[in-house]
């Protein structure tokens, strides 16, 4: 689900209604990933319904990605998610820390990353993490990958929303293929990688041709030569 609204018949339903989780469950079977999160808010209504959808995906084991305001919202409840091992959670460094603490009690080791990261999936049932920064740590409790792949001095703001947006679909690809086409390793592992891959890739082409006033429509529309390059050669 993007933002606080959905498309339905060329109508929108306001992700505050009544029957939102009513509506959006009538899509899930149609649908292969679900992003929550870039857009959505706080309100509590809103949240209420997005909790709902997260329990209507869970039972039909769609994988979800959670970013932004999504992550509040597990950070405050985090049984929401844990466990449910089809679950992606792509946090920045605050909202990392944010869902450590709530986790694990204890405030983040700054000198251990990638024991804090890997503590941090463990506690929610070894769902993968992909804790952003200058380098990309991605675990599912079992085994740390960083992504430290080129990409540019500049961080522009909507480069989160692509992340988000390239791992629903790749965790849909990595998911059916399976283990048996991802080396044995764990075929989220394998999608989280490859998107921060993908994300990295598009900003540092973008930023070739745009340098600092690059934004995230730039990224976007490199995607398809970035995608290209990273796996078609």
């Amino acid at each position: 689900m993007f933002h606080s609204g959905y498309l339905d018949n060329h109508s929108i339903f306001p992700g505050d209604s009544p029957n939102a989780v009513h509506e959006v469950e009538k899509w899930l079977p149609r649908l292969h990933s679900v992003v929550i999160g870039p857009g959505l808010g706080r309100d509590e209504v809103l949240l209420e319904n997005t909790k709902g959808i997260i329990e209507k995906s869970k039972v039909k084991g769609i994988p979800i990605i959670i970013d932004a305001d999504g992550l509040w919202l597990i950070s405050q409840q985090p049984s929401l998610i844990q466990g449910y091992q089809r679950a992606i959670l792509t946090p920045n460094y605050m909202e990392f820390s944010r869902l450590y603490e709530a986790m694990l009690r204890d405030p983040v080791d700054s000198s251990d990353h990638h024991g804090c990261v890997l503590r941090l999936s463990q506690a929610m049932g070894n769902l993968t993490i992909v804790q952003k920064g200058e380098r990309d740590l991605i675990s599912d409790g079992e085994k740390v990958l960083v992504c430290s792949h080129e990409g540019s001095s500049r961080r522009c703001g909507g480069q989160g929303d692509l992340l988000s947006g390239s791992l629903g679909v790749l965790a849909h690809w990595a998911f059916l293929a399976g283990a048996e086409k991802t080396n044995g390793q764990n075929p989220f592992l394998v999608a989280a990688f490859g998107a921060c891959s993908l994300t990295r890739q598009s900003n540092h082409q973008a930023f070739q041709k745009f340098g600092r006033s690059m934004t995230a429509s730039d990224m976007v529309s490199e995607v398809g030569t970035a995608f290209s390059k990273l796996f078609e050669t």
